[in-house]
């Protein structure tokens, strides 16, 4: 979708889902840190007007917020719906206010319609890029909201993200990580695994996009897990996201997460590192 652009400035874009779950259910998922965190990335959120919403997408980056507008949906009302707007200036102490309305609204046949809209005031598309980025990010991210609501509403989850910002190419970088998954040529609906040398992962392929899947995971626990590699600014974002509930989820996050650690610092070296390898690796061949 096109960047929606008003007389005023205001340029904007939304995304929008059905997921099942009363108001108040939703609202729980959308609009608090236990809620957020069991599909999007760890949150926090003070919960009311003027609080405090700090998102963590990777260690250092955090983007922060402050609420201002909080209307949770009112149980019995004849129009349950809910609406929290939050703003940030995460781009840089020179860039426009991004202001981020996430509404609630009601169905018939127990389903709410969970929209999210960014927009921001520019008077040219120096800023539209970032918009449409947000926009194309939301996708795999309700994909994994819709199975929470309909399979593990309401539980405690288990998280554990391992993201590693490494050179080289993001093709590169995606054919090493989807081939180790057993993800190359994945479509939706497939059963997938892991081979060998790669902590176990199993399960069937729900959301695809050419550098970003998402598994409903059987291995290690249920729940779910992103996989992607993608360019961020130059250097190479690669990662894996699970997000594990119920019995057996606390132990697998537990033991898994160093051999995560281990895989991705392997696999993925930091940008500074692969270039020193590099260029060791050169000297030595000039020698």
């Amino acid at each position: 979708m096109a960047v929606k652009k008003e007389p005023n400035g205001r340029r904007s874009i939304q995304v929008e889902v059905e997921v099942p779950g009363t108001p108040e259910e939703v609202w729980r998922a959308i609009a608090t840190g236990p809620g957020i965190s069991s599909w999007f990335v760890p949150s926090k959120v003070e919960e009311r007007l003027g609080g405090e919403l700090v998102c963590s997408f990777a260690p250092g980056m955090d983007s922060t917020s402050k609420i201002t507008a909080w209307q949770p949906p009112q149980h019995m009302a004849k129009s349950a719906s809910g609406v929290l707007r939050a703003e940030s200036q995460d781009y840089g102490p020179k860039s426009p206010v991004m202001a981020t309305e996430w509404y609630v609204e009601a169905k018939s046949g127990g389903t709410c319609i969970v929209r999210v809209v960014h927009s921001l005031f520019a008077d040219t598309d120096d800023w539209d890029n970032q918009l449409t980025g947000l926009e194309s990010g939301w996708p795999a991210f309700f994909a994994m909201l819709k199975i929470v609501l309909t399979q593990y509403r309401g539980m405690p989850v288990h998280g554990m993200q391992e993201p590693s910002f490494t050179s080289g190419s993001g093709e590169a970088a995606w054919a090493r990580m989807a081939a180790a998954l057993g993800l190359t040529g994945a479509v939706v609906g497939e059963k997938r695994s892991s081979t060998a040398g790669v902590p176990p992962v199993a399960g069937t392929v729900v959301y695809v996009k050419h550098n970003e899947i998402v598994v409903h995971l059987e291995k290690p626990a249920p729940g779910l897990g992103m996989f992607y590699a993608m360019p961020c600014g130059g250097p190479i974002w690669a990662g894996v996201n699970f997000y594990l509930f119920g019995e057996g989820a606390a132990e697998a996050v537990e033991r898994d997460r160093p051999l995560w650690r281990a895989w991705m610092d392997e696999n993925f070296p930091a940008a500074s590192a692969a270039n020193d390898s590099a260029a060791a690796s050169s000297s030595s061949g000039g020698d």
